[in-house]
């Protein structure tokens, strides 16, 4: 199939054309790095800052007060 001929350009066309070909050529694609893979039951720690009166409210059940943030916080994101 042969392309249509081009019509004449200025050397301003020629010069936008060549560097619209170079910055597409070297400028690099930002890839997201691969999301990570949840493995269930593995848990990560973390530094959280929790209103005192929050935290109260936990660990006055007691032990497993950790656990049960966790199980709100499961519930609040839909899991």
């Amino acid at each position: 199939m042969a392309q249509p001929p081009r019509r004449p350009r200025t050397l301003a066309d020629a010069r936008t054309e060549a560097e619209a070909a170079f910055k597409k050529t070297t400028t690099k694609v930002a890839e997201l790095p691969p999301k990570p893979v949840a493995i269930p039951g593995v848990k990560e720690m973390v530094s959280l800052r929790i209103d005192q009166d929050v935290l109260e409210y936990f660990q006055d059940g007691g032990p497993g007060w950790q656990d049960r943030i966790n199980d709100a916080l499961r519930k609040a994101a839909g899991k």
